[in-house]
This record gives C-alpha cells, sequence and structure tokens, in this order.
C-alpha cells in the first residue's frame, strides 16, 4: 500500500474544486494524455472518466470510477487498468492552517497488480505519487493565484470515439 502526502499552498475548498472537475483530470494525473467522461456526474458514485495513457509508441485507454464522494473532503478511486487489474486510490484533504494536506493512499484490488504487487512496485507508486502530488499542487497554487490553466485534455480516447461512433468495437 503506497501513502503519500504533500502540503499544496491552496485551501481545501480549492484543491477540492480541481479534483472534482473531471475535464482537469489529464492536468494532474501522471501519463494522462486525454480524457472523456463516461457515465455519471463527476465526482459522484459510479461516475466513469475514461483516460488515454502513453507510453513511448504505446496507447491504452483505460477508466476511474468513483467509489466513495464526500465533499470536501474524500475522494476515493477505482483506476481500471486492464489485464493489469485495478487498483484504489484515495484522496484525502485536511485543512492546514490556509493550506490544504492532501493524503494519497492506493493500493491494488484485483489483476495482475496486485498479484505482482512488491517492494518494487511500492517503489515505482511512490515516485508516479510524487509527481501526482507535484502536478496536482501545481495546477492548484496556480488556481489559488487566479492563474487557473488553459491546459485541457477533454478529447475522446480512440476506442472511446470508435465506441461512440460505432466502430467495431461497439
Amino acid at each position: 500500500m503506497a501513502v503519500r502526502h504533500r502540503l499544496v499552498k491552496a485551501s481545501p475548498r480549492t484543491v477540492w474544486g480541481v479534483l472534482a472537475d473531471g475535464d482537469r483530470y489529464a492536468e494532474w494525473v501522471v501519463g494522462t494524455s486525454s480524457t472523456q467522461e463516461m457515465t455519471g456526474e463527476w465526482p459522484h458514485v459510479d461516475a466513469k472518466i475514461a483516460y488515454e495513457i502513453r507510453v513511448g509508441p504505446l496507447s491504452l485507454t483505460n477508466e476511474t470510477v468513483v467509489r466513495r464522494c464526500e465533499e470536501p473532503d474524500v475522494l476515493e478511486l477505482e483506476a481500471r487498468a486492464g489485464v493489469l487489474g485495478t487498483a484504489r486510490i484515495a484522496f484525502e484533504l485536511r485543512p492546514w492552517g490556509r493550506h490544504c494536506l492532501v493524503i494519497l493512499d492506493e493500493h491494488p484490488l484485483q489483476g495482475v497488480g496486485g498479484l505482482l504487487h512488491n517492494a518494487g512496485a511500492e517503489v515505482v507508486t511512490q515516485i508516479r505519487h510524487r509527481a501526482l502530488l507535484g502536478r496536482l499542487a501545481k495546477v492548484c497554487e496556480a488556481d489559488a493565484h487566479g492563474e487557473r490553466s488553459t491546459h485541457s485534455a477533454r478529447t475522446a480516447p480512440a476506442a472511446a470515439r470508435s465506441h461512440a461512433e460505432g466502430g467495431a468495437d461497439a
């Protein structure tokens, strides 16, 4: 189980605003190049976002489902990564003076990721969490200073577009 925290120099309300905006998912989730809301209204329970992850020449379409939402303090997600399985990813926001302490907790639930989970995988997860929390802090702190990012990666991943357009996968 990988737990990491970061003090974000923005209010918990600002941080929640970023987490609760599905259009901004790719701004702070490491490796995500585009997103698309599939069902529900993010971040309500059972809402889904499809996203594309690019690793070199490879492109994978995965999805994340909201499993628990206690606005404005807790957001728990289940990330589905095909054959790799699923993982629980929980964000807890705590007021810390004028700022927000963000606690990120992730562990595998099902699939190969859970079976192969070991100390090496934990190290990789910690590195990814450090990067994710850094990106989240940058986005939130820019918002807190009125410098909201204009980047939006809300586009349909190829598989979702093909499905929506009645392609071969439909």
